[in-house]
Parts: C-alpha cells; structure tokens; sequence
C-alpha cells in the first residue's frame, strides 16, 4: 500500500463533527470512499440530510445500517482496504464491534479508532477526563491484542472549535476573556480541514504503520495569551484577561456534574498542564509528526483560521469534545 496509491476507504461517523472532513478529504485526494451511517428516519436532522445529499454528489458510496449487524459490517469491510472511525465519545466502546468485524473479514490493511484528540497514553490529567481517556485506551489494547494493523492519531485541538470556546468571537462586544491558569502553557490548534487531510494521508502511508501520528505543525503550537494577543492584533480590540487559577479549575472538576466536569478538566489537561507538549517527538521509535512526514503540504496556521474568522466565521458548536 504505497503512500501515492489509491485505496478503498470506509469511515464511520462519517457525518460528524470531524469526521465530514475526513470524508471530504478522502474524495479529494482520489480514494474511493464509503461511509457507513445510521438509516435516515423522521428524525433526522435536515443538516445532516444535506450532508449526505453532498456526500452523493461528491461520489461517497453510502451505506446505512447500526454497529450491531456484524454480517453487513464484515461483508462491507471485505470490500475495502482502510478503516476510519470518526464515532463520538458515546460511541468509543462500540468499536469493539468493528474490531469484531475486522477479524472477521480478514483483510484490512490499516484500521484507525476513533481517537484525535490528545495522545491518551502519554497523559495524565484530572480523573473524570482520564475515565474518559480509559474507553480510547481500551480500544486501542483491542486492535494491539487482535493484530489489527493501525494507526492511531493524535490531532490535538479542533481549532474552529477550540478558537471559539476560547475567544467568542461571534460576541461582539466582548470586552474580557477568560483564561485557564496563567495561559503560558501551549496547545496546539489544527485546522479541522487539515486534520482530514492529514489523517488520510497517514492511512495509506507504509511509514505510519502501526504506529503513532501526533499533528504538531510548528506555527500551530500557540499558548492562550498567544492567541489572545494575535487576535487584539488582527481585530484592533482590546481584552481584559480574566484568569480562572489551577485550584479552582481542580474544583470545578469534583464538583461540576457530568459531561461539564469532564469538559472542565479536559481545558485543564489542555491549558493548564500543557499536556499536548509534554513529550519529545522522536525519542520514541513509534510515533512520529505529521508535518514533518508531509512537509510539502500547506497547513492553516492559527494566524491563518484567525483570518478565517475575520472574513467569514465559522459557527460556534455545541459539544466538539
């Protein structure tokens, strides 16, 4: 499965958060596409309805169907060379299915779970974000015990995403912001586009088999003050920073309820400890950078998105993470 070649690509969670881009960049760069996606019913919502009527258009092959039809799932996998598992978080445990699935079928050269996040086995962070992190480690022990051949990503922050929690950039008259803990600790916020990109990329490249991708593009590791201040530049405003301190941070941790305690104490891990940054890229023979293994490829700095969000912002969503 040579990096240039074209594969057959099935992703689940297709019509999600992060995982649309994929998709998008599956068509783009040439791979013929699948997305298994749960059958439409009254319910569904009209956004994803028309995300579906676009995936037809782009040339994606639709499957409809639930985690729990093993038959349909393995006779799909037979058809294709690479799994992608965009799923939610409600969703990580169920991908035990599509491991079952895996085996079964025999034939899949490259499976990657649902983690782009933070580089879970190399974190130790607040306990309700590390009983969060437990389900993805579990899943990955999986696909290690079954043979599985993987890749297992780490795209850091969703920069759209991550760009409005942080500066609320669709408030207008905002004249403070919050920040977590002194806001020197870096993060690193990649474009979600990009993150598409750079993840089928990675899925048909002999170089990241079975091994760990973490997506560190120099000019998108920034710190809160860092983008705080780049974006006073950019919109000649001027913001109060209002720090929230670790302890109380630490707090709200034991005492928000579920999800918002979880949510909490992953902005801690993220900019408090700095925990996307507390390791070397290649001291460890098993995970490597992605900009450096595509060094040709273009990606959106944060001074770029920020750009973005000037001319046309992206809309705020609920629950990215």
């Amino acid at each position: 499965m040579g990096g240039a070649g074209k594969c057959r690509i099935l992703i689940f969670g297709g019509t999600g958060y992060i995982g649309k881009h994929m998709v998008k960049a599956s068509i783009l760069l040439g791979h013929p596409t699948y997305v298994y996606s749960r059958p439409c019913t009254p319910h569904t919502s009209p956004s994803k309805l028309d995300l579906l009527h676009d995936f037809q258009s782009m040339g994606v092959t639709l499957v409809h169907g639930e985690l729990e039809e093993k038959e349909k799932l393995v006779g799909l996998i037979g058809q294709v060379d690479v799994v992608i598992s965009a799923l939610p978080f409600p969703q990580v445990i169920d991908q035990l299915k599509i491991i079952d699935a895996i085996k079964v079928a025999g034939n899949i050269k490259r499976f990657l779970p649902s983690d782009f996040g933070c580089e879970e086995d190399r974190v130790n962070p607040l306990p309700p974000f590390q009983q969060f992190l437990e389900k993805k480690r579990k899943i990955r022990r999986a696909i290690e015990e079954a043979g599985i051949p993987y890749t297992f990503v780490s795209a850091n922050c969703f920069a759209s995403y991550f760009v409005n929690y942080l500066l609320h950039p669709h408030q207008t008259h905002l004249d403070s912001i919050h920040v977590y803990g002194s806001g020197q600790a870096n993060a690193v916020l990649n474009y979600e586009e990009d993150i598409g990109i750079y993840t089928i990329k990675v899925a048909n490249d002999p170089r990241t088999h079975n091994r760990i991708v973490t997506y560190r593009p120099p000019k998108n590791i920034v710190s809160q003050l860092e983008l705080i201040s780049l974006w006073e530049k950019k919109t000649g405003r001027s913001f109060k920073r209002i720090h929230i301190p670790d302890e109380e941070i630490i707090k709200l941790s034991e005492t928000l309820p579920n999800p918002q305690n979880v949510q909490i104490s992953i902005l801690h891990s993220l900019f408090v400890k700095g925990d996307l940054m507390n390791f070397e890229v290649g001291d460890d023979d098993d995970i490597i950078e992605a900009s450096k293994l595509y060094p040709d490829f273009k990606y959106t700095s944060i001074g770029q998105l920020l750009d973005i969000f000037l001319v046309d912002p992206p809309k705020p969503v609920v629950a990215a993470f």
